[in-house]
């Protein structure tokens, strides 16, 4: 018997927590409570795995992807106008998403939040409490936080922002190495890398099982009300995308690398519905190489340094998404997130999507790194992941054709003649 697909399942689990949400709400409040209870468990115990998740993943997947940048003049300077491709592209996308729900505000439904109907059950006082009162003085004390006293210290606590820099630093270091400690260390990393994909894939087979917990919970407290918030962060994401889609890569096409979009369009679109149905950057890199070197005339050298860098280091709509996800649930509380509180969310946004493995729904992970510091609660994340499969298949698309577009536009650097025929 052929096995159901994750996403799939995941739609199917949606489909039956409305249902068995609406039938719960029937039965006596006793009986209700014990459900209740009994799916608040589950929920919490799948959000728990995916917290277990982070520094390993994290760490691991920033050391392995920085560390592959390489050595020698000709790739040091590939890596730097690579990384730096990476680095402007990430930033345009997340402050499109914060410019798009700051201007949508999808977690504001009639002029009131809409935390109540969506069955967020953290009080509001406390929430703000966690966040603090910060204001532009503050920006210091961030800066200050991406040098951590004590690395393992800042691991145990959550504190991502400096791990996240001390991976890089580590990954740029091991760029250095030569013989056999160099080989020792890759070896090391690729191996914890591969085994957190993995464990991560472990992971997201139960997701089913946790977005039917979640979701059955808030239709159970709120009915079916909760779903009209969650369909306005649909669209807010979508038309997000979809700038950066449509109009900043190609511009960025046509002014950068001299390329007609409409041609980059064509030449990818194998790559970009193979990145639309599989969600996964990684699962796609073989056909994203093939596009560029047999129909855009990129180089192996080109592609195969730029391409596989990009799907783990390069997640534009990744970084977006995480951006849009944040301020909703703050919203959704009736939380103004101050403008330090929002360039912490840029910068943690940027820096946990170079470390997101390119695989199906693994930015959750790094959703909960960016709603954890900036003191949200991460309930809102189980039921983000009802909706979130169209989303990861859009981003991901995006994902791929962000890594294109670097590809092309720094082999135009370099001197290659992308779509220009011998």
């Amino acid at each position: 018997m052929k096995k159901i697909a994750l996403h799939w399942q995941i739609l199917i689990a949606l489909g039956l927590a409305l249902i068995v949400g609406i039938l719960v709400r029937q039965l006596p409040e006793g009986a209700q409570g014990l459900v209740l209870a009994t799916f608040e468990f589950i929920g919490k115990i799948f959000l728990q795995a995916l917290r277990m998740l982070i520094v390993p993943l994290i760490v691991s997947s920033i050391i392995n992807g920085v560390s592959g940048i390489g050595t020698g003049e000709g790739v040091g300077r590939l890596g730097f106008k690579t990384l730096s491709y990476y680095v402007a592209t990430t930033l345009f996308a997340t402050i499109i998403g914060l410019s798009t729900v700051n201007l949508i505000r999808p977690g504001i439904s009639n002029g009131l939040p809409v935390g109540e109907l969506i069955g967020l059950s953290e009080d509001t006082a406390e929430v703000m409490e966690k966040i603090g009162h910060q204001d532009a003085t503050q920006l210091v004390d961030i800066f200050l936080r991406m040098v951590p006293t004590n690395i393992v210290a800042a691991a145990a606590n959550g504190e991502m922002l400096g791990l996240i820099v001390f991976s890089l630093l580590f990954g740029l270091a091991m760029t250095r190495l030569k013989g056999q400690h160099a080989e020792i260390l890759s070896g090391f990393w690729h191996a914890i890398f591969y085994v957190m994909m993995r464990l991560t894939e472990w992971i997201m087979l139960f997701a089913p099982i946790g977005v039917f917990a979640l979701v059955a919970k808030v239709v159970i407290l709120t009915g079916l009300g909760a779903l009209k918030p969650l369909f306005s962060l649909l669209f807010t994401v979508l038309l997000a995308l979809g700038i950066h889609f449509f109009i900043v890569l190609p511009l960025l096409l046509k002014f950068v690398g001299g390329i007609r979009p409409i041609d980059h369009f064509k030449g990818m679109a194998p790559a970009l519905l193979t990145a639309f149905s599989t969600s996964s950057s990684s699962a796609t890199l073989p056909i994203t190489m093939e596009c560029l070197e047999k129909r855009a005339g990129l180089s192996n050298r080109m592609t195969s340094f730029v391409i596989p860098l990009g799907a783990t280091v390069n997640m534009d709509g990744t970084a977006l998404y995480e951006s849009i996800v944040a301020m909703f649930i703050a919203q959704a509380y009736g939380i103004d997130l101050s403008i330090t509180t929002q360039f912490t969310v840029v910068l943690l946004a940027l820096l946990t999507s170079i470390g997101v493995a390119g695989i199906p729904s693994a930015s959750l992970v790094a959703i909960v790194i960016i709603l954890e510091a900036v003191g949200l609660p991460i309930e809102g994340v189980g039921l983000v992941l009802g909706i979130d499969r169209i989303l990861d298949m859009c981003r991901t698309a995006v994902n791929v054709f962000s890594d294109t577009c670097g590809a092309v536009i720094i082999g135009h650097t370099e001197g290659e003649k992308p779509y220009v025929k011998p």
